[in-house]
């Protein structure tokens, strides 16, 4: 087995980690909120009186800045090797499983985490086991 290098990028992953880390930090000082994306979703279907300006500020800039880094940094275009099917029945079991954990990787796994909460922690080894489960059928067992 051969490591394809190419997908070592050790200075994006830790800038972007940093300002996923600054935003949850910015997040609960400036609205005392938890920054999880399904809970920003979540929050908006139904809308809740108050909260519909920051959530959709927030998910705006999750849509928008991957078109700045691309104009900002040159940043490369993400190649995506799944058919619509394939990504539109990925998108509904990652929902259910969002609703089932009672949040996402970005609300448990960055928000949770630090603020040890062994909830969090449980969610975020089940994420992480069945992402790794989901790898190794798809790559070895299909």
């Amino acid at each position: 087995m051969t490591i394809d290098w190419t997908h070592f990028t050790p200075v994006p992953a830790l800038t972007g980690g940093a300002l996923i880390g600054l935003a949850a930090v910015g997040l609960m000082l400036a609205n005392g909120r938890i920054l999880g994306a399904s809970g920003l979703l979540g929050g908006l279907i139904p809308p809740r009186a108050g909260d519909w300006r920051w959530r959709t500020q927030a998910i705006a800039g999750l849509i928008v800045a991957p078109f700045l880094a691309r104009l900002l940094f040159d940043a490369p275009s993400p190649a995506i090797a799944a058919g619509p099917a394939t990504l539109i029945a990925g998108g509904l079991l990652v929902g259910f499983g969002t609703r089932l954990a009672n949040g996402c990787t970005s609300g448990h796994g960055v928000c949770g985490l630090a603020r040890l909460s062994p909830r969090s922690l449980a969610a975020t080894l089940a994420f992480m086991a069945a992402g790794f489960a989901a790898v190794f059928v798809v790559r070895h067992g299909l």
